[in-house]
């Protein structure tokens, strides 16, 4: 393409201001390359096979993929209460080709680790929610907790004697934990696992006494007896399982948990392809079939705008900060 001699460009500029217009950018305008091409997009969750955020994840790429007209990969990296699976989307290239699917307890990892591999905030860029969803406080059905109730009072009986499982440090199911731990005043030693699998395999097998899975994951062990429900660590119980109380309704206020997984993209990424990737995103979300999907395993979504969406997880982070530092939280 000829460029624009420089003596007809000064004069485009002052004609432009002579007539009071804006002077954009005269310089040849390239077509800019379509998004998404053949390659393939890649979803990291930072999370074991068969945890909640990575059901959503699975749930999501299956219809996007579709939509989109592009191949979807979901890659498990899991690890370090998700920061092995966050690092590698922050340091990807922001090209709109490597997404991070991620819990709330993304927010929590500043204040629990000295040290991060990334910036929460100005190494990602927020796309959207995905879908919020409670966690359920399970155990062994042969612990012999029958009730809320009757586990506070058998680890309050004794302190520092009973463990509880998480899906990691600064996970979900740790942060729901801690501030059950909090509201129940009990002291109880934490068992951190590599993913929910893991952790839910020793909660059926005695080794722990509970651990507040993702609905998602313990709802079909629940149904088949090999698991026991106690509680639903949300402010109103979940329409999977209506006749499981929640931590509240138990006896312990300020005990709710909000578990939301919603998906990032590397700070740089061009804000065109995040904007076309949240409107997919909200259009796929609302598919009658992936709302009944959600559904079924007690999520709903969660759809905000990018902005919303950074906004959301800045409030978030203040809130983490405080139940850190009550709950005297601490890497094992």
């Amino acid at each position: 393409m000829r460029q624009i001699n420089p003596f007809f460009k000064i004069l485009i500029v002052n004609l432009l201001a002579i007539f009071g217009l804006t002077a954009i950018n005269i310089n040849p305008v390239y077509a800019k390359t379509p998004w998404p091409k053949s390659q393939t997009i890649r979803f990291i969750v930072p999370f074991t096979p068969g945890s909640g955020t990575d059901v959503i994840a699975r749930i999501l790429a299956n219809k996007l993929g579709d939509s989109l007209g592009a191949s979807i990969f979901v890659e498990n990296k899991p690890g370090a209460g998700g920061t092995i699976g966050a690092g590698i989307v922050a340091k990807s290239e922001p090209d709109g080709y490597t997404f991070l699917i991620q819990s709330s307890g993304h927010v929590v990892n500043p204040f629990l680790y000295s040290s991060l591999p990334y910036d929460t905030l100005k190494d990602f860029a927020g796309v959207t929610p995905l879908a919020q969803l409670p966690n359920v406080m399970v155990t062994s059905p042969n612990s012999g907790y029958t009730s809320v109730s009757d586990l506070v009072s058998k680890a309050l009986a004794e302190p520092g004697v009973k463990n509880y499982a998480s899906a990691g440090n600064g996970s979900a199911t740790h942060m729901n934990a801690e501030k059950f731990k909090l509201a129940a005043k009990i002291n109880a030693n934490h068992i951190p696992y590599k993913g929910t699998p893991d952790a839910i395999t020793d909660t059926m097998a005695g080794r722990v006494d509970w651990f507040f899975s993702p609905i998602v994951s313990a709802l079909p062990l629940i149904k088949d007896g090999k698991l026991r429900a106690l509680a639903v660590g949300t402010n109103k119980r979940s329409y999977v399982l209506p006749d499981v109380p929640t931590t509240v309704e138990a006896g312990l206020p300020n005990s709710a948990y909000i578990f939301w997984v919603g998906i990032f993209a590397p700070s740089k990424t061009p804000g065109d392809i995040i904007n076309q990737m949240n409107r997919g995103i909200i259009k796929v979300m609302k598919d009658p079939e992936v709302v009944s999907q959600l559904r079924k395993l007690g999520a709903e979504p969660m759809l905000l705008s990018p902005e919303k969406f950074d906004e959301m997880v800045k409030r978030e982070m203040d809130a983490a900060s405080i139940l850190v530092k009550e709950s005297k939280m601490v890497v094992n």
